[in-house]
């Protein structure tokens, strides 16, 4: 596995003109048998957390790894791995169980979208100054805008080198801001005669 990671860290991810630098970022290493005290592991996992871009497909992203490992097996014989995506599973309150492996397409829409510029208009009035910028990580708008293809917006409080950390924290300034952005955001969508 060492020698893996090694080589996937030298993979160039892809480059979007607007969203940027593709991530393929480790965030997980586990062998078997976990905790393995004085027994060598016949097993180990290494999970990726990997930002997608517009146009990137399932398919797209496993490529450049599978012929890694496919390279890696012409080099040693020996040496075994699998590239895929984690499945995620949730139960719902009645019990029921939703199961999807975790692919989360990129998007972005254009700054001119009438449904952006409402949006900003409504951040405008309740006495925000907001910009245009795009995340550099992964929001739930990669299912509703990315595959269901529902006009969404990111909005939302403190700074985004925060979000998804250990330490993420906000200030009682910022929550009362974006709560008055929110409604303002509303309030707009609600003059054009748009859901909100």
């Amino acid at each position: 596995m060492a020698e893996l990671i090694r080589e996937i860290n030298k993979l160039a991810t892809p480059v979007h003109p607007v969203l940027g630098q593709g991530i393929l970022e480790l965030t997980d290493i586990m062998s078997s048998p976990y905790p393995g005290a004085s027994v060598v592991p016949d097993y180990c996992r290494a999970t990726y957390d990997r930002r997608l871009l517009v146009g990137e497909t399932k398919e797209s992203v496993l490529k450049p790894l599978r012929e890694l490992i496919r390279e890696l097996k012409i080099e040693d014989p020996q040496f075994d791995a699998k590239a895929m995506f984690a499945s995620g599973v949730e139960q719902c309150y009645t019990g029921s169980e939703i199961r999807e492996e975790r692919f989360f397409p990129g998007w972005v829409f254009d700054q001119e979208d009438a449904f952006v510029q409402i949006a900003l208009a409504g951040l405008r009035n309740a006495g925000l100054t907001p910009q245009i910028a795009q995340y550099s990580f992964c929001t739930n708008g990669s299912h509703y805008a990315g595959e269901a293809g529902i006009a969404t917006v990111g909005f939302g409080p403190s700074r985004e080198d925060l979000a998804h950390t250990i330490d993420e924290y906000i200030e009682v300034d910022q929550l009362l801001k974006a709560a008055d952005g929110y409604y303002g955001i509303q309030q707009a969508l609600f003059q054009k005669g748009l859901p909100a």
